[in-house]
C-alpha cells in the first residue's frame, strides 16, 4: 500500500533555546529560535503547532518556590498546598486533584530539571499561558500557529507516563467524531479525540526528559483542528460525568 504523504506529520525539535529564567520573555525566546535563518527562511509556518513544556512556561512566569529536595515533609506540605483534593497517598506520593481540576501524582510539583532547593509548580492557567504565546509568537513572526502547553503524566492501570495537554490556543483540545461515520460506514455515537493530547505525546518522542529540548513544532495538523481550544473546558472532566468520584 503506497504512503500518502498528506496525512503525515513532521514532528521537529525546537534547540538552542537555553535555560530559562523568571521574567524571561519566552515568547520572545521562541521567535528567535524559530525565525528566520542565515537564509532568511522561517522555521516556523502557518498552521503549525508549536508544543512548549509546563516546565519553561512555569519557569517564565515565575512559578518557582523554594524547596529543600531532602525534605519529605516539606514537599508534602507543599503538594497539598496546591492540591483541592488528596485522593491517594502511599509514602511521600500523592494523588490529587489540583485547582485546574486535574488529577495527578503530586500537584504536579516537579523537582526535575529545576535548580537544587526549588520546586517548579504548574502554571497558574495553562489556556491563558498558551493564549498569551501564541498572540506573542504571532506578533514577533507574523505567523498563524497553534499552541499547546505540555506536561508528562500517569495515567491509573497503565505504566510509564507519557506527556499530555494542560493548557492549549489555536488548535482543537477535542476532535468530536459522534455523528460521523467509520471506514466501514458505520456511525460513530461516542468518539470524542483528545488531539491536544495527542500531539504534546507526539512533541514529547522528540523532546525527552534530559535532552534540554523543552519545545517541539508538530506541522500537518489537520486544517480543521486549527481553531479555539481549551484543555479547562473540554478536556477536564465534569464530576458529575466521572464514575469515579
Amino acid at each position: 500500500m503506497p504512503l500518502d504523504a498528506r496525512a503525515s506529520l513532521t514532528v521537529l525539535p525546537v534547540t538552542g533555546i537555553g535555560e530559562v529564567a523568571p521574567g524571561d520573555d519566552l515568547a520572545g525566546v521562541l521567535a528567535a529560535a524559530l525565525g528566520p535563518g542565515d537564509d532568511g527562511i522561517p522555521v516556523l509556518e502557518d498552521g503549525d503547532v508549536v508544543v512548549v513544556t509546563q516546565k519553561v512556561v512555569s519557569k517564565a512566569e515565575g512559578r518557582i518556590v523554594p524547596l529543600d529536595h531532602g525534605d519529605p515533609e516539606a514537599k508534602v506540605h507543599l503538594v497539598e498546598r496546591e492540591s483541592v483534593r488528596v485522593l491517594r497517598r502511599r509514602g511521600e506520593l500523592l494523588i490529587t486533584e489540583t485547582a485546574h481540576g486535574f488529577v495527578c501524582a503530586n500537584a504536579g510539583v516537579d523537582l526535575s530539571n529545576v535548580a537544587d532547593g526549588t520546586a517548579a509548580l504548574l502554571p497558574i492557567d495553562p489556556d491563558r499561558s498558551a493564549r498569551r504565546l501564541r498572540a506573542d509568537v504571532r506578533r514577533a513572526l507574523d505567523v498563524d500557529v497553534g499552541v499547546v502547553v505540555s506536561d508528562t503524566f500517569g495515567r491509573p492501570w497503565r505504566q510509564g507516563v507519557t506527556d499530555v495537554a494542560i493548557g492549549c490556543a489555536g488548535v482543537a483540545a477535542v476532535v468530536d467524531l459522534r455523528g460521523t461515520v467509520d471506514a466501514l460506514g458505520r456511525p460513530l455515537v461516542a468518539t470524542e479525540v483528545c488531539v491536544a493530547d495527542e500531539i504534546a505525546a507526539a512533541a514529547e518522542l522528540v523532546m525527552g526528559k534530559d535532552r534540554g529540548v523543552p519545545a517541539a513544532v508538530v506541522r500537518g495538523v489537520p486544517a480543521a483542528w486549527l481553531r479555539d481550544g481549551s484543555v479547562a473546558a473540554d478536556v477536564v472532566r465534569p464530576a458529575g460525568d466521572d464514575l469515579f468520584r
